[in-house]
């Protein structure tokens, strides 16, 4: 599963790095989508909204589902016990990773920090 952060910045990433199947969770959008309403210079809005676009014709998005909610928990509870605050600016990213332990993915991200404290429970892969 591709992060938030890799769909931002994947013409930084050769392919070669990339898995061959790819997939993204439904998050990534609801992120995306907000990102482009935040955006109040016109053009980086257009930009944003083809990124979305593109990510929505390009990936499978997988839901956050009752399996993925389980996750969280675990998920959750790594984050405290590691000392990490798992909600507030972050909580979508570890929304994100519970879909990917849902569906035993590894989770591809060029911002492995955003999983401190997660990542004895996955596979991070760092770009």
């Amino acid at each position: 599963m591709l992060d938030t952060s890799l769909i931002i910045g994947i013409t930084s990433v050769k392919a070669t790095q990339l898995p061959t199947q790819t997939s993204i969770a439904t998050i990534t959008l609801a992120e995306l989508a907000a990102g482009t309403l935040a955006a109040s210079d016109p053009k980086a809005r257009g930009e944003r909204l083809e990124r979305l676009q593109w990510a929505q014709a390009t990936f499978e998005a997988i839901p956050f589902d009752t399996a993925a909610a389980h996750a969280y928990a675990r998920i959750y509870s790594a984050a405290i016990t590691s000392g990490r605050k798992p909600r507030g600016g972050r909580a979508l990213d570890l929304l994100i990773a519970a879909t990917a332990i849902s569906r035993s993915l590894p989770l591809y991200t060029l911002n492995p920090v955003d999983f401190k404290g997660v990542a004895k429970l996955m596979e991070i892969v760092a770009l």
